[in-house]
């Protein structure tokens, strides 16, 4: 009997794991599929920019011979996307830093104040998130105009840094609520007052999700399409989307050429995720867990 139960346990045991096995391998081949998928035509677009016409036309999906860059530095002197790039920056930063530092402050008050209405503030905030854009970007037109804004920096920063603040108020509000209280109280213990608190004690541990918000906003303003193309009616003040589109508009047949402005454009955007991806997993991490 004792053979006869090992026998049983031992085949068992291999049944689990061959179960295991199956659904690892399953697992991975998704994954593996998706990462293809994902990275594949990236690869692609990115090689096309270091490939001439001949190249292209007589094998697309191969791989440079050489990584010449002739394409890159068309697009980036006669197609002005040195110009672009710069608008980008001008308008994504100031974006990102208001967004960042207004939803902080914001976000902490709805999370460690009471205050009259502080429910009813919140959930109209929240119904920003539910408002699209173009169903207000029209009035907001008429009241950029009357101000004197529009076709300037400023008739993008505003209007992005207003529409960022529901998420980034969100957020930030659900990783406030999951520090303890005790920190706030040991500093007010040892004489700090509310600002204090905050900017000593309480911020330096949201640095995850500051760099989610980060993250996110910066990816949202730098691919912004419809906003610059009706307020920023100025070639001089054109960001990169836009200017890819008019450049894809002069170069259609080129597509070497029109690869190394999609290279040029995205670039910046990977290199932001590879340099903050552990703090934006980590943030989307506490978030999940403490809101």
């Amino acid at each position: 009997m004792n053979t006869i139960g090992q026998a049983q346990v031992f085949r068992s045991s291999s049944r689990v794991k061959a179960k295991r096995f199956l659904i690892s391998f399953a697992q991975y081949l998704v994954l593996s599929i998706v990462l293809i998928l994902t990275v594949a035509p990236v690869i692609l677009m990115w090689s096309s920019a270091f490939k001439s016409k001949t190249e292209i036309n007589a094998n697309p999906i191969a791989l440079p011979k050489s990584l010449k860059p002739t394409n890159l530095v068309t697009a980036w002197t006669t197609g002005r996307f040195n110009k672009y790039s710069v608008n980008s920056v001008v308008i994504t930063i100031p974006t990102v830093m208001g967004v960042v530092a207004l939803s902080s402050l914001a976000g902490y008050g709805f999370a460690r104040h009471k205050f009259f209405g502080k429910k009813v503030f919140f959930y109209m905030f929240l119904i920003g998130l539910m408002v699209p854009f173009q169903s207000i970007m029209i009035p907001l037109y008429f009241n950029l105009k009357d101000y004197g804004l529009l076709g300037t920096y400023f008739a993008m920063i505003l209007p992005a840094i207003g529409l960022g603040m529901p998420f980034g108020i969100y957020l930030m509000q659900a990783f406030f609520r999951g520090l303890p209280e005790e920190l706030s109280d040991s500093g007010r213990v040892d004489g700090c007052d509310e600002f204090q608190v905050f900017w000593h004690i309480i911020l330096p541990l949201t640095t995850p999700a500051i760099s989610s918000l980060a993250i996110f906003e910066f990816v949202w303003t730098w691919n912004a399409f419809l906003m610059p193309l009706i307020y920023l009616n100025k070639e001089e003040f054109r960001p990169m989307t836009l200017g890819l589109m008019f450049f894809q508009g002069r170069y259609t047949s080129d597509l070497g050429l029109i690869s190394a402005g999609v290279t040029i454009a995205t670039f910046p955007l990977v290199v932001i995720y590879i340099l903050l991806q552990r703090q934006f997993l980590r943030g989307l991490t506490a978030g999940a867990i403490k809101g």
